[in-house]
């Protein structure tokens, strides 16, 4: 990280955040003097675009609700951008630079005379211009305030329900908001506990920001109070006008004939709300020691200490010598890595571990789905139920539903301009944050005194452009997931000296019995028209201690602990609010370095990336936390001051930090590539999945490629990024290998054989899940594809599982599953949810085979599973699972949901943009691609 001092940091956080009840009344005027508007030139010279589906328009009226679910009508843009989106699949064989603003919106600063749609003037000194086609609004302010207030009354317009949606659920009171759904209760029990606060610690984050950021930081509270007062202003005209979201109407928040009730108003600290449930979804990394640990201590058991060890730094592969890099010249950033001889690690007896219990007290409804349906008026029953599955259904989120995990998405491809046709950099880039209806993001364009870009902001925390284009630059991330979440054990004890139990709420800090803090939220509700869900309440309840939130108890040689998780962002969900305002500055940001530099400030764990006209640029941030020598990361650690992060001040949850020449960064590579993968040598993961196969050679293959030709143009390389967006990792990466093993001798069944050859025949034309022409539903090797879907399970199992021991197999799929197929509802967002293939078996399957056809493996597994390292052994369980699943019909494979038909094999894979307001969108063909994304490349530079 850049040489702050931990106190600077500490008070980054809360800029972006949490304002206390007494700034609340500052004048807007009193932060920073007013920068000098600087010229906007447009370097692009229409070159860039961009698109976000569905569509800019995330507000809809009661009469726009009830006229979409009566006649599918859409608001005006609401839709316009999910034709061009899906269009991409069978336009992009065919792509030229000419023809992509027909799959994406001329990303162009400012709106042209002839494409001005509406223009709104909230306060004197700022104009909100939306164009015709897309509707995006651009925003440009004559004063610094003016330009933010612009972008909080924007922000209302496009997604005030949905902002409402969100600061609820980061407090953890989504159902007392919008109704006790099982799904609501699941996500607000999975969220909260992550980043639960009192509002004395908001405010607390608020006074060191205010006190010790300096004048960067100053002007971040005076910016995010303008983006809150224009988000207000929005509501209190919709409210007045009857034009607000009808959502506050079926949810019981408002009468629709007398406009009785209240949108509660915005404040500060809904916006650090907002931030923890963004940033700690997309930009975590690390935890999940206690269920690595029990992964170990299984292998340890099969094995004995020392040989199981092996086994499971074998599968962890935490540095993987065949793992794709984004920095691929060979520079090394050793970050996290095994120690030769680890101190302190705390690993549970055997059979001691429990998870803390969280939910208390409940009543009626709580835990259960039981209905109870309100006497809804005539004109709304059409309506009634539309929630009863929860506002946002569970497993849509990435990190939630049964058994879910955070997941790293987004993707990224750029090449230098020494391998372009024009000379200049280009780069297809942007975030896969799932697919909702609205979008979690919005998209707007920012001109104002010292900001000037053009891009995606999450909505509610849209001060600045987060991902997007300046005047001669643009950028994007991917979340890199890096460790920066530790766990830690700590000891029990009780404060009259008795012996301790596993319940003991008290610990041993610094020497003595401290107690620990207790945290609560109770939530109650009641039936409405939009959640028919029974009433019902539960009290939530996590213990805090200077080790971080407890999330398991166990024992330790005996001794009664409680498992910590600490990260590095807790307490620090906004820090990251001064990388933005710097990346927004057209002042600061002129060139790779000083890019590097405003990336550095980001503090989440994520990947950036950068092109101008000159160069393109890569930086890893995040809060990585020095640890003490010795320490395991990937294992729990005891809580003693001997293990504890250097540094480290549990008040404000500050430490020593690596500095910014230990994160990964380059300048100048021949190209990049990240769709989520390692970052470079030494610099190890946080968690298993990366190995030899990771979705990440999709794109390395296919650019390295391009590349090596030469003449890379926009097109050609949105080419790249689409093929792969079509692929099946599994048949392009494994299905070789696969084929191999099973034609090592001949395949005497006739039927069998003509399986392989399906298999093979679709491995020939590119192992690709498209379908046969646009709208026909129709998968061109439909029944390989449900071949390989019904395989790949039973598959792995019979390769792993005799040789690893049901105890052991049981084990590790709980760090890693073994299949995330678009067609799998386990996936990263859950079933329709286009990302695909990140995290599954692949990597493992494809060393154990290369090992048992005698191939050269870097870094092999410990051991030789498939047919217990035999070739025709192995050939055998291949061949028996493949004829089961040959045999295996599609309406088992795809047993349908309540999108599809049992049997829909298309429809199963499908992206459906999860309604999170009234207003649903159609299905469209599955595509493993970022839901935003930019395309650009600037001609010339300032």
């Amino acid at each position: 990280m850049p040489p702050r001092t931990r106190t600077l940091r500490a008070a980054t956080v809360a800029a972006v955040l949490a304002l206390g009840t007494s700034l609340l009344a500052s004048v807007p005027g009193a932060a920073a003097a007013e920068p000098k508007p600087l010229a906007v030139t447009d370097h692009c010279r229409s070159q860039c675009a961009d698109i976000l589906p569905p569509g800019e328009n995330g507000n809809a009226t009661l009469v726009e609700i009830l006229g979409n679910k009566a006649f599918g009508t859409h608001p005006a843009h609401s839709d316009d951008q999910l034709d061009r989106y899906n269009g991409l699949v069978p336009g992009h064989t065919g792509l030229t630079d000419q023809k992509l603003t027909d799959f994406f919106n001329d990303a162009s600063f400012g709106v042209a005379a002839d494409q001005v749609e509406s223009v709104t003037k909230p306060r004197d000194d700022v104009t909100i211009t939306r164009d015709k086609k897309s509707g995006v609004p651009h925003i440009k302010g004559t004063t610094r305030y003016g330009t933010e207030f612009g972008a909080g009354f924007a922000a209302g317009q496009d997604r005030l329900w949905l902002m409402d949606l969100f600061r609820h659920i980061g407090r953890g009171q989504l159902t007392s908001f919008a109704g006790g759904a099982l799904a609501n209760q699941g996500l607000e029990q999975q969220f909260w506990p992550q980043a639960p606060y009192t509002e004395a610690d908001l405010e607390a984050q608020v006074e060191r920001i205010r006190t010790t950021e300096g004048a960067r930081g100053e002007q971040a509270m005076a910016d995010a109070q303008a983006y809150v007062d224009g988000i207000n202003a929005y509501r209190v005209k919709s409210k007045n006008g009857r034009y607000f979201p009808g959502e506050y109407v079926l949810t019981g928040k408002i009468d629709s004939i007398t406009n009785a009730g209240e949108i509660q108003p915005f404040k500060m600290t809904d916006l650090i709300s907002i931030a923890s449930v963004v940033g700690g979804q997309f930009g975590g990394g690390g935890g999940g020691e206690v269920q690595a640990a029990l992964s170990l201590l299984a292998a340890q058991r099969k094995y004995g200490v020392e040989e199981g060890t092996r086994v499971w730094e074998s599968f962890r592969q935490r540095n993987d010598p065949e793992a794709v890099l984004t920095v691929h010249d060979g520079t090394s950033f050793p970050y996290a890595g095994k120690p030769d001889r680890a101190r302190g690690t705390a690993l549970p007896d055997a059979g001691s571990v429990t998870p803390e219990p969280l939910i208390h007290d409940r009543t009626g409804s709580a835990g259960t789905d039981r209905k109870a349906p309100v006497d809804a008026p005539a004109a709304l029953e059409p309506l009634q139920g539309m929630y009863d599955d929860g506002v946002i259904p569970e497993g849509s989120l990435p990190g939630s539903g049964d058994g879910g995990q955070k997941r790293g998405m987004s993707n990224a491809l750029l090449v230098s301009g020494k391998h372009t046709a024009s000379g200049n950099p280009i780069a297809v880039m942007g975030p896969q944050t799932g697919y909702f209806a609205p979008q979690l993001m919005m998209l707007q364009e920012l001109q104002g005194p010292g900001i000037s870009a053009r891009g995606v902001s999450f909505a509610g925390v849209g001060m600045y452009i987060q991902m997007g284009r300046g005047q001669d630059y643009a950028w994007s991330a991917t979340s890199a997931a890096q460790d920066i979440t530790d766990t830690y054990a700590v000891e029990l004890c009780e404060p009259d000296g008795s012996a301790p139990t596993k319940d003991s709420t008290h610990y041993r800090h610094d020497g003595a019995c401290t107690a620990m803090e207790k945290l609560e939220r109770t939530n109650s509700w009641k039936p409405t028209v939009a959640d028919s869900t029974a009433a019902g309440s539960y009290r939530m309840q996590v213990f805090r201690t200077g080790y971080g939130i407890v999330t398991h108890r166990a024992t330790v040689d005996g001794k009664p602990v409680a498992y910590t998780s600490l990260r590095t962002t807790y307490r620090h969900e906004a820090d990251s609010i001064i990388g933005f305002q710097l990346l927004n500055d057209p002042a600061y940001v002129t060139d790779a370095a000083s890019f590097q530099q405003a990336a550095s400030h980001i503090d989440y764990a994520f990947n950036w990336f950068y092109a101008d006209s000159r160069t393109t640029a890569y930086y890893n941030s995040g809060m990585n936390p020095v640890r003490a020598a010795g320490v395991d990361a990937a294992l729990p650690v005891r809580a003693e001051k001997a293990y504890e992060w250097r540094g480290y001040d549990p008040a404000a949850n500050t430490t020593d930090y690596t500095p910014f020449a230990e994160h990964p960064h380059s300048s100048g590579q021949d190209y990049y590539i990240s769709w989520n993968n390692r970052q470079a040598e030494d610099y190890s993961t946080a968690a298993f999945g990366f190995g030899a196969v990771h979705r990440g050679d999709l794109l390395d293959d296919r650019v390295s490629a391009l590349v090596e030709e030469g003449g890379v143009t926009r097109a050609s390389l949105t080419r790249a990024m689409a093929e792969a967006a079509l692929t099946d990792l599994r048949g392009e990466q494994l299905l070789p290998e696969l084929l191999k093993v099973l034609r090592s001798q001949p395949v005497t069944d006739p039927a069998l054989d003509a399986v392989v050859q399906q298999l093979d025949s679709w491995r020939a034309a590119g192992a690709q899940r498209k379908e046969t022409s646009q709208g026909s539903h129709t998968y061109t090797h439909a029944d390989a594809v449900r071949i390989m879907d019904a395989w790949w399970p039973k598959l792995i199992e019979a390769e792993f599982r005799p040789g690893l021991g049901d105890g052991l197999y049981t084990a590790l799929t709980a760090n890693l599953a073994t299949d995330e197929s678009p067609a799998a509802s386990h996936g990263p967002s859950g079933a329709h949810s286009g990302s695909a293939f990140q995290y599954g078996w692949w990597g493992f399957a494809d060393k154990d085979l290369r090992q048992v056809l005698g191939q050269p493996v870097k870094g092999p597994l410990a051991k030789t599973y498939c047919g217990n390292g035999d070739l025709s052994t192995c050939r055998s369980a291949l061949l028996t699972t493949l004829k089961e699943a040959a045999a295996v019909p599609a309406t088992t494979v795809y047993p349908g949901d309540d999108s599809c038909k049992a049997g829909e094999q298309w429809c199963t894979d499908a992206i459906v943009h999860r309604p999170l307001g009234g207003i649903s969108q159609k299905s469209i063909h599955w595509q493993n691609r970022p839901t935003y994304q930019q395309v650009v490349e600037f001609p010339s530079h300032r």
